[in-house]
């Protein structure tokens, strides 16, 4: 016996209301509740189903099937390396970024270069085929490429010609302007309708080894739109990213199954589309200052070495409390060395204000940039330029200390390629060879770089 009753959901933020109502009192969205029956079952349904031994589908280890995938490449060596190598058969990707940033531009070059091996079908929900023929040409695609367009946005149609036609990649920009017909009260873009969008795709892609990558809308503090519901259910998350002061294109890896995360790449945004930007340290040394206050670091994003600027102004404070202005990196870290070299080398920065950045706009978190952090402050307070090509790669402990860092030889090889010949470092660091390092032991002998004159 059962009994089923009613109650009612928005699909903006999943609240339940026992009766409908215009306004959602949690997210203040309007028009957003529908109607869900629940059915409670009052007996023991575990008792009386009846589960054919047959269809249990449990498997050891040794009785799965595995098969070499091999991973389809792009030609583009950035896009490549981020995936994890290429993009892997049956994976379901989302690329997301701000409005205008060049998802699109980017996947249609992507499924133009892959599709002279594979059949790739971009799906194109939010422009028609007019306009993706335009951006095409202006690509410099030709008029008979083997990609194939539609502009369809019913997800229901869309998986339909999916197992019609078997392709190997399917390309869909975007998630959040496809509807679903048996939600046709639902506003696409909706919680609801990317959970189940999200599903059907999903199963799509791993059942029938179907490479599926989409893109989506990010709110306005940068997260995926949908409270992280794609997040959870597909394979892989990037994003691309825009630089203000050039026109680069940073492409992210923040989730992927089958590769490493934090995994970057570089691209430059030209009248022909994105272009590869395969040494972005060239670009970013080419930049870089040798005045009070400058100090270089290496950090490890991904798999790439990249060597950074960073900029220091300390000035007497004029009011009460000084001032922090720090971007790029977590304040607390550069407040944190500030303090350390003031208990330390009797400087005091607790009465200047400090301005700190990361020249170029980037985002880092690593503590090998410690020791740069340290001399940037110190150089700016003395007024004097550390020694010239030098770069500092290390960790700063509360007691003083510099400790060393993994991966050293990987920096140390990328700042050498680059005529950087003073590389300073933890005295009890382990490398292979030590030729071009400087060695300190504690922050007391930061002093030496600074000499009174």
């Amino acid at each position: 016996m059962t009994k089923s009753k009613s109650s009612y959901k928005c699909t903006n933020c999943d609240y339940n209301s026992p009766r409908w109502i215009g306004q959602c009192p949690n997210c203040q969205e309007w028009n957003s509740f529908v109607e869900k029956i629940e059915t409670n079952i009052e007996n023991n349904f575990l008792n009386k189903s009846k589960i054919d031994p047959s269809k249990l589908n449990l498997k050891k280890l040794s009785d799965i099937k595995t098969e070499t995938q091999n991973r389809m490449l792009s030609s583009y060596l950035e896009w490549d390396r981020v995936m994890g190598g290429g993009v892997l058969p049956g994976s379901f990707i989302i690329l997301t970024g701000d409005p205008g940033i060049g998802k699109s531009t980017l996947l249609l070059q992507v499924a133009n270069k892959i599709s002279k091996d594979k059949k790739v079908i971009y799906f194109s929900s939010e422009e028609s085929l007019q306009q993706v023929k335009n951006r095409a040409q202006r690509l410099g695609i030709p008029k008979n490429s083997d990609l194939f367009f539609s502009d369809q946005s019913n997800l229901e149609a869309i998986i339909q010609i999916a197992l019609i036609e078997k392709p190997d990649i399917l390309i869909l920009d975007s998630i959040q302007n496809c509807s679903l017909s048996e939600s046709s009260n639902i506003i696409p873009g909706t919680v609801g309708q990317l959970r189940e969008a999200g599903f059907l795709l999903c199963k799509l892609a791993k059942e029938n080894n179907i490479a599926i990558l989409i893109t989506g809308h990010i709110t306005k503090d940068g997260y995926i739109a949908g409270p992280k519901v794609l997040e959870h259910i597909v394979d892989g998350v990037f994003y691309l990213q825009g630089e203000d002061k050039w026109q680069t294109r940073i492409l992210r890896s923040v989730k992927n199954r089958f590769g490493t995360i934090q995994e970057t790449g570089f691209f430059e945004m030209g009248t022909e589309g994105m272009q590869e930007v395969p040494d972005i340290n060239k670009l970013i040394l080419h930049e870089a200052s040798e005045n009070p206050g400058s100090a270089l670091i290496s950090y490890i994003e991904g798999s790439r070495p990249l060597l950074l600027e960073l900029q220091s102004l300390c000035v007497t404070s004029k009011f009460g409390i000084p001032q922090r202005i720090i971007t790029g990196i977590d304040p607390k870290r550069v407040i944190l060395i500030a303090a350390i070299l003031e208990k330390y080398l009797h400087i005091r920065f607790s009465t200047q204000d400090i301005f700190f950045k990361i020249s170029g706009g980037f985002k880092i978190k690593s503590t090998s940039c410690d020791l740069g952090i340290a001399l940037s402050l110190l150089s700016s307070y003395f007024q004097k330029p550390l020694p010239e090509k030098s770069i500092s790669i290390a960790e700063v402990s509360l007691t003083g200390q510099i400790k060393p860092i993994n991966q050293i030889e990987l920096q140390i090889g990328e700042a050498q390629k680059f005529g950087i010949n003073k590389i300073f470092i933890s005295k009890s660091q382990k490398l292979k060879s030590s030729s071009n390092t400087i060695c300190f032991k504690n922050i007391y002998e930061l002093i030496k770089l600074f000499p009174e004159e």
